[in-house]
């Protein structure tokens, strides 16, 4: 049995390029929210944790690698779909501002906005969590990832239609018990008691 903590990464910065992909660092906001998660699961004995390749996750899970003498396992496959993308807004500041482009997202038209297919996006996230159970037969594992590749996981636990199942906070912390089996159950979903 493996039991996934599937970790949002902390806020990182707004970056609006002009070429080249966005891949913000964490805000002083969210350098502080990945070192109230990384005392949050102290108590965790974690097997391992693992990456995106993506800057504002890679600094999330550093702090929680560091509190327990672990390495980050960095893994391209749990990107983000905007990893291509010459600009990084937070969601909630473009579903703020009411921006086109939050109701592109929300409607599932990620391919005029990030040039990503929806689909594609979600069977290659599954595969990549997937990846991770079956190199970490047992214990605990930390994912420290995004909030669409949470979001494809837990709808593919929960056998979902729906993209967006929930909205992962910040340093929110899903957790799905992988059995031997194969089957995959919810065990809780955007725990954030770390941050008060």
């Amino acid at each position: 049995m493996v039991e996934l903590l599937l970790i949002r990464h902390a806020l990182p910065s707004r970056v609006e390029m002009i070429e080249g992909p966005a891949d913000p660092g964490l805000a002083p906001e969210g350098a502080a929210q990945a070192a109230l998660l990384a005392a949050g699961l102290a108590n965790e004995q974690l097997a391992a944790i693992v990456s995106s390749p993506m800057r504002r996750a890679r600094e999330t899970a550093e702090p929680i690698a560091s509190a327990m003498a672990l390495a980050v396992e960095a893994r391209d496959d749990l990107a983000e779909f905007d990893r291509t993308s010459s600009w990084y807004v937070p969601m909630e500041e473009l579903r703020a501002a009411g921006d086109p482009r939050w109701r592109a997202i929300v409607e599932g038209r990620w391919d005029e906005v990030y040039g990503v297919n929806l689909h594609d996006f979600q069977r290659g996230a599954v595969e990549a969590v997937e990846s991770v159970i079956a190199d970490h037969p047992g214990g605990k594992v930390a994912i420290v990832t995004h909030g669409g590749v949470i979001n494809a996981y837990v709808a593919h636990v929960v056998e979902s239609r729906k993209t967006g199942v929930f909205e992962p906070s910040y340093t929110s912390v899903t957790r799905v018990l992988a059995a031997r089996s194969g089957e995959r159950t919810l065990r809780s979903l955007n725990e954030t008691a770390h941050l008060r």
